[in-house]
């Protein structure tokens, strides 16, 4: 039985859709907080247990008769950490053999401040006997093409990145590559650094998004408080914009960019180019 944590989330259901392209319905544990939520997985056979992660108890019970385990990490930035605890208690006492888990890339030495929780979780699974693959997966291309409707309509794209080079990759993409490894043998023990193929600049996203808009869009870059505080003057928590922000620092220092190709190696196709994302969102 193969178990994925965050089933519903965005990254979990593109997960279980490669899953089910070689992997029976019924062999498919989705571990979901809320199970009302998951009827269209249940619905397709697949097995759906309430778990949530900041309730061990409830997880070791999700975990029963699992033997490997996709640990997406948690959203919840400042309470992964105790988290991601939970659920490794909990995979190590139901007798879990194998878990998979979705690090940040280069997160040992990352200049993002996301990088601590990643590494706490990291050596957890580290300490806690139990075989395991470090996914760590870099930006999400859709982190930053949520802001594009905005900065087309505007005029302007805003960040603080600089000319960081961004190698970002779609869900889809990493998501085949945690399908692959939690349903193949032969991937313990292994750190695979995952980005996309051609990395960018955001002065770069700039000129995609007025090249396929037909509206002239400019990259303004700002201090990293400017930056947060502008995200926060859209409504956006503080918290997640105070991330953002840093996240954007870190791009400028080289943390989100990686040139390994160890994604589409391990997917057998090259990743989705920033253009066709665009593409898709316009």
């Amino acid at each position: 039985m193969i178990a994925i944590t965050g089933a519903t989330g965005q990254l979990g259901h593109l997960v279980i859709d490669n899953l089910l392209k070689t992997v029976p319905a019924n062999q498919l544990v989705a571990i979901v907080r809320n199970p009302a939520k998951a009827q269209a997985l249940s619905s397709q056979g697949i097995v759906v247990r309430q778990g949530d992660y900041s309730d061990e108890a409830s997880l070791k019970s999700a975990l029963q008769g699992v033997d490997k385990l996709l640990l997406i990490s948690g959203s919840e930035v400042g309470q992964r950490a105790t988290q991601h605890r939970n659920v490794i208690n909990a995979a190590k006492a139901a007798g879990v053999k194998f878990i998979a888990y979705t690090s940040l890339l280069h997160a040992d030495k990352s200049p993002l401040g996301l990088h601590l929780e990643h590494v706490d979780t990291e050596n957890m699974l580290a300490a806690s006997g139990i075989p395991f693959t470090l996914l760590r997966n870099g930006w999400y291309t859709e982190n930053y093409l949520a802001s594009a409707p905005p900065a087309i309509e505007h005029g302007v794209f805003i960040g603080a990145a600089g000319d960081g080079k961004i190698a970002s990759a779609t869900r889809a993409d990493y998501a085949a590559a945690a399908a692959r490894v939690i349903s193949e043998e032969g991937h313990a023990g292994k750190v695979y650094e995952l980005a996309g193929d051609n990395a960018w600049t955001l002065s770069e996203l700039a000129a995609e998004l007025s090249k396929q808009s037909g509206k002239n869009v400019r990259y303004q870059n700002l201090s990293e408080a400017d930056f947060a505080a502008a995200l926060k003057g859209v409504g956006l928590p503080a918290g997640l914009a105070d991330m953002l922000a840093d996240s954007d620092v870190g791009a400028s220092k080289g943390g989100l960019f990686d040139d390994s190709r160890t994604l589409s190696t391990l997917i057998q196709r090259p990743t989705t180019p920033l253009s066709e994302s665009v593409k898709s969102i316009l």
